[in-house]
């Protein structure tokens, strides 16, 4: 079991990232809600508080007793953590004049505090706050200023606990890595998380998990349910059976060209080719959500049937991720949405859930790929939705729409690879629009379609940007689409960012 960093989130929305900071730096945390201390400690090593969208004063601020936490194990409050730890020891917060948002640097820094070490004065860091510690209670000590916050940070004598009001998590915060390094240095923390020990250490859980038991994986063709599968295969070998379900969906040739990659792995997959069922049920259905239903709820009985097929299966092992875990919960422990990537299939088929991937951010699950010497364009695939092209033919969905669009986003998806762009950007691909346009080829007039080519980079998939793609190398795509798929006459290009647009159009 490895030694942990326990995170408790007050609802902040940069708490993933403090995970992520401490895992690249190799030590593995946990987020868990601000309410929800493990009962288990014997592998803590300490423990951070997240900030908030609350003020400390406000009723409905999230409050929880630190007596157990506060002497027993190193703390480290961060923006509201740390007003929370001064306003409940009897200091003063208060709203500050004007929002304190933004780059600062530190004009003070008590050059002995251990949080401090390596950073001088004049480090930039960021202030995300309304509201500013005033007075700090007898026994806290001010560690850090800046020309606008006299407590940037303090220590609290006779403990191992620390405050900040600024956030070392992000970026623009230059020092914040040390930071947090020296936190951990404070904790006595072996920083010994990697993609090998995850994987020694996870291959091993399994094999005491599952035994002997048989275990059912659906495949998608993803970076997520890839790595499991060949994760668990390291495990139980020929007691995982993969299902990957061709619900007409897929990109062009993406059935037997994943199939293939999968063969290599050496893994024992079942392909389904389900398209004319699929097509079937989608006929003449144009609303996003009955569209999405449709197809999840097919997904679901294809896969029963299937299943149902081999004997004795006790487990479904499913592609679910550390985000996926975090975002299934609100913090105060309510369901939000459920993580399940199969939703459903636990509960409709009596099987216990297995879900190796489950502490892991998705840059770790792709270095846990690298580590298993899975191949690079497997590794670095993009994301792609469940249900497919569905949701990127804006409208009712046919056979014909679907060639149309795979053969486009065939020639947009190559076109990134021949001019090394792939790696470059977070997702892309093209959307069939509901649109028809006049047009002109050679001497005749046309009336055909429109298509809108979707790029943008990311870091998460919670924010994007529209990538920035060469005008000479949308110029070819754009032309190549035209001249060589029937059916298309019209291309754009889909320059919003991610607020306000998403990523998908449907």
């Amino acid at each position: 079991m490895f030694e942990k960093i326990i995170i408790l989130d007050f609802g902040s929305q940069t708490t993933q990232l403090i995970g992520r900071r401490l895992r690249e730096l190799n030590e593995y945390c946990e987020i868990v809600p601000y309410n929800k201390f493990p009962e288990k400690t014997d592998n803590i090593k300490g423990v951070i508080l997240s900030g908030s969208p609350f003020s400390v004063y406000d009723p409905q601020a999230f409050k929880v007793d630190l007596s157990n936490i506060r002497g027993k194990f190193p703390v480290l409050g961060i923006c509201y953590g740390a007003q929370y730890m001064a306003y409940t020891s009897g200091g003063k917060v208060q709203p500050a004049n004007s929002r304190e948002y933004g780059r600062a640097n530190l004009s003070y820094i008590d050059k002995e505090d251990s949080l401090f070490r390596e950073i001088s004065e004049g480090s930039q860091i960021w202030m995300s706050h309304g509201d500013s510690i005033t007075n700090l209670p007898d026994n806290f000590k001010k560690i850090a200023s800046t020309d606008d916050v006299e407590f940037a940070a303090y220590r609290v004598e006779g403990e191992k606990t620390w405050g900040v009001q600024f956030h070392p998590e992000v970026f623009h915060t230059l020092d914040g890595i040390i930071l947090l390094e020296n936190f951990l240095d404070i904790c006595g923390a072996t920083r010994n998380w990697s993609p090998a020990s995850f994987v020694e250490s996870t291959v091993t859980e399994l094999k005491e998990q599952l035994g002997n038991d048989k275990v059912i994986l659906a495949l998608s063709g993803g970076v997520d349910s890839s790595v499991a599968a060949v994760l668990l295969n390291k495990a139980i070998g020929k007691n995982l059976t993969c299902i990957f379900v061709d619900h007409g969906l897929l990109r062009k040739d993406e059935f037997e060209n994943v199939l293939r990659d999968y063969e290599h792995l050496g893994l024992n997959v079942i392909g389904v080719n389900a398209r004319e069922r699929f097509y079937k049920a989608l006929a003449g259905v144009s609303d996003p959500e009955r569209k999405r239903k449709i197809i999840g709820a097919g997904f679901i009985d294809v896969f029963d049937e299937e299943a149902h097929k081999i004997k004795d299966v006790k487990w479904l092992a499913q592609g679910t991720i550390y985000p996926d875990i975090i975002e299934s919960l609100s913090i105060t422990g309510t369901t939000i949405k459920s993580h399940h990537n199969v939703g459903g299939l636990p509960e409709k088929m009596n099987l216990k859930l297995c879900e190796p991937l489950r502490l892991l951010f998705k840059d770790e699950v792709r270095r846990v790929g690298t580590e298993l010497g899975m191949m690079h364009h497997l590794i670095k695939r993009h994301p792609f939705p469940g249900p497919g092209l569905g949701v990127r033919i804006l409208g009712d969905i046919t056979e014909e729409k679907v060639r149309v669009l795979q053969e486009a986003d065939d020639i947009f998806i190559k076109g990134l690879r021949e001019w090394n762009l792939y790696d470059k950007v977070w997702q892309a691909g093209v959307i069939l629009l509901p649109v028809q346009s006049v047009g002109v080829m050679g001497d005749e007039r046309t009336y055909e379609n429109a298509v809108a080519l979707r790029a943008v980079t990311s870091t998460d998939a919670m924010t994007a940007d529209w990538a920035q793609l060469p005008y000479e190398f949308l110029a070819k795509v754009s032309n190549e689409i035209i001249n060589k798929v029937k059916g298309v006459n019209r291309v754009v290009y889909d320059i919003s960012s991610k607020p306000p647009a998403t990523i998908e159009w449907e």
